[in-house]
């Protein structure tokens, strides 16, 4: 049997933000996280063990059923798992592989494209900066824009830098955000455009 992981839940839609929005692709939300970031959306895939172990036989047979050939591994936080196998399964069913990870555990797999997302609530790894392809910062209030810049700062050359809006204060922040973006032009904007839209 296939190795297993916990599996809040498996969905097909477009990617709402980041460098890849508007794109479809398929979503593994692994549960598990240990970062308890305190405005999460998805604070029911915290523990692991109140979800399903799936195989990864099975997840990869699942996106399969669908014509993209984008999968996103998202959570909680999923590097908490080893996810080589997933990761050699869905390259070999054709997948471009992509993992959503604060940075707070030691990456496994192989992947195409690498969001880090650094929280305050707990410190990401030191070596996520240099292997990142995207670094997207939620701003939930104004100090986040600074906080920002720190790790924007320890970023690759060539790692896309993003700025989003947390939901419940995006009014309140996009000025404060828009105003620092002109300001440090290598930011740019991430919006939760599935929210806009309502895509789920």
């Amino acid at each position: 049997m296939s190795a297993q992981l916990p599996v809040m839940e498996a969905f097909y839609t477009l990617q709402g933000e980041g460098v890849f929005a508007g794109q479809a692709a398929y979503f593994v939300r692994l549960a598990g996280c240990d970062v308890g970031c305190t405005w999460c959306d998805v604070k029911e895939s915290w523990d692991a063990a109140a979800h399903p172990l799936l195989t990864v036989d099975a997840i990869v047979a699942d996106a399969k059923r669908h014509p993209a050939r984008i999968a996103v591994i998202t959570g909680g936080e999923p590097a908490m798992h080893d996810l080589a196998p997933l990761t050699a399964a869905l390259r070999a069913a054709g997948f471009r592989t992509h993992i959503e990870t604060s940075g707070t555990h030691p990456l496994s797999g192989t992947w195409h494209h690498i969001c880090f997302s650094p929280k305050k609530f707990k410190a990401p790894l030191p070596a996520m900066y240099a292997s990142a392809n995207e670094l997207k910062v939620i701003v939930f209030n104004k100090h986040d824009l600074e906080w920002a810049r720190g790790h924007g700062d320890q970023a690759s050359p060539d790692c896309a830098l993003l700025l989003q809006p947390e939901w419940s204060k995006r009014e309140a922040m996009m000025p404060l955000i828009v105003d620092f973006v002109k300001d440090h032009p290598r930011w740019r904007v991430s919006l939760q455009t599935h929210k806009y839209l309502n895509i789920p």
